[in-house]
């Protein structure tokens, strides 16, 4: 059913001369294609009914509904997701994407919409890394090509490939690395739903990092508009809510 409706937006789009990923596209197809992971709590993931849920996924839906149009998530790993954004695959990839002068380069970005801090997690017994500078030699279990994975190989760490948070962390649990630098906000997660789980923060970064929903590149009309829907989202309570309900805070600064 899902790529009956991708298919069918594309056709529409396809039909009324707009290009790919504008804004203009997405209101012809009247349908948001949304590039996401599915395995990322709790920004994005399946609950115990199976339905896609998360911090982004509800970010997605209603700016899909502040513009006009229905969401449509497109499931894939993340070292695909921005591939996908330049292959026309989805309009948006909303899946934590910090912004970047490199990524900057290639597409267009909307305001900030979250913003968290790296932290180093090791095991709970581990008193041997307790900085980032320690992880020189050592096995940091990571998504290879995202920004905390590059922090880790700029530390000298050796990278053990994963898809995500959960795999990275279940790396670490087992031994089969030694650290894995990722989000404070998906660790605070992570403890709630197992409090017991033996691992730990060891260091934080001190800068704090901006995530934008990244789009096509030369789309001025789409970022202006999602802009204003994410504007609108924290000017009426909506964002606060959202935020509060994966965090207990506002993550938005």
């Amino acid at each position: 059913m899902k790529r009956m409706l991708i298919l069918a937006a594309l056709a529409v789009s396809l039909a009324s001369g707009a290009s790919a990923g504008s804004l203009k596209q997405i209101e012809a197809a009247k349908t948001l294609r949304i590039g996401t992971e599915g395995t990322y709590a709790p920004f994005t993931f399946h609950n115990a009914s199976g339905a896609l849920v998360g911090f982004d996924v509800e970010i997605g839906r209603e700016v899909a509904k502040r513009l006009g149009v229905e969401p449509v998530f497109v499931e894939g790993k993340w070292d695909g997701l921005i591939a996908g954004l330049a292959a026309d695959r989805y309009d948006a990839v909303i899946n934590q994407v910090g912004i970047t002068e490199e990524r900057k380069a290639r597409f267009d970005f909307s305001d900030p919409y979250i913003v968290s801090k790296a932290v180093l997690i090791v095991k709970q017994d581990d008193d041997a890394i307790k900085g980032f500078a320690d992880l020189k030699g050592k096995r940091a279990a990571q998504s290879l090509t995202s920004n905390y994975g590059k922090l880790a190989e700029g530390a000298g760490a050796t990278l053990v490939g994963t898809d995500g948070f959960d795999q990275s962390i279940q790396l670490v649990l087992t031994g089969r690395a030694d650290a894995t630098i990722n989000d404070n906000l998906s660790f605070l997660d992570f403890k709630k739903q197992k409090p017991d789980a033996p691992v730990k923060i060891t260091a934080t970064q001190d800068e704090a990092a901006a995530s934008g929903i990244i789009v096509q590149k030369n789309n001025p009309e789409l970022v202006a508009a999602v802009n204003k829907a994410l504007a609108g989202m924290k000017s009426d309570g909506t964002y606060e809510k959202i935020s509060q309900t994966y965090f207990g805070a506002d993550v938005s600064r």
